[in-house]
């Protein structure tokens, strides 16, 4: 009987071990993705779908970046994933106030985060970055995905059709990771609008 109720409890044990391995271990996808820890770095704050980056109330153009995110069929909406954006200032800066501490020394603190509820969708209000100094760098705004079983993967920046820096054959080089992340900016209430739709897994290395 000692035996018997041994083996019961080696035996639920080792499920109770298969099951928090396979909840905690994340898929690993993506290829190398340096900085993508950064999404990792909201701290305690409460993450929704709607966030507004820092100096959107003083800088022009504004800008409000909305899309949804779908599964890889690219149709059923994905809940519970993490999206991470972070861009220069107008000047092509990433702008630090000097006390930064990870990757926010590097990524300066013109960033945001959000999480998708059950409709996928998402919003960021922000403003339109400058190009790099000196530079004929299109403008762009960097975007990391965290999905609940996945390691966190960059996609495609979101850069603007009407950007002169971004010439045809820049475009041809993108990788279309997740989707396109080239926009057309259009102007409403004061506001520029685009729209840039993640549809996860798409493009994206090792992923099943």
């Amino acid at each position: 009987m000692k035996k018997l109720i041994n083996m019961t409890i080696v035996a639920l044990t080792i499920l109770s071990c298969q099951s928090q391995t396979k909840t905690e271990d994340n898929k690993i996808v993506g290829g190398p993705c340096e900085g993508c820890e950064a999404l990792h770095e909201y701290g305690d704050a409460r993450l929704t779908n709607i966030d507004t980056l820092p100096k959107f109330e003083v800088s022009e153009p504004k800008l409000k970046v909305t899309g949804t995110v779908f599964q890889k069929d690219g149709k059923t909406a994905a809940e519970n994933v993490i999206v991470y954006i972070y861009h220069t200032n107008k000047n092509g800066i990433y702008e630090t106030k000097g006390d930064e501490e990870g990757w926010a020394k590097r990524h300066g603190y013109i960033r945001g985060w959000i999480k998708t509820t059950s409709d996928g969708s998402y919003t960021f209000y922000t403003f339109r970055p400058g190009s790099y100094p000196n530079t004929t760098a299109p403008e762009h705004i960097h975007i990391t995905v965290k999905e609940p079983s996945t390691n966190a993967y960059y996609i495609d920046d979101i850069m603007f059709e009407d950007d002169k820096n971004l010439t045809e054959d820049f475009k041809n080089r993108l990788g279309n990771r997740a989707g396109p992340g080239v926009v057309l900016p259009k102007l409403k209430d004061g506001i520029l609008h685009v729209k840039r739709d993640i549809i996860l897994g798409k493009n994206i290395p090792d992923y099943a």
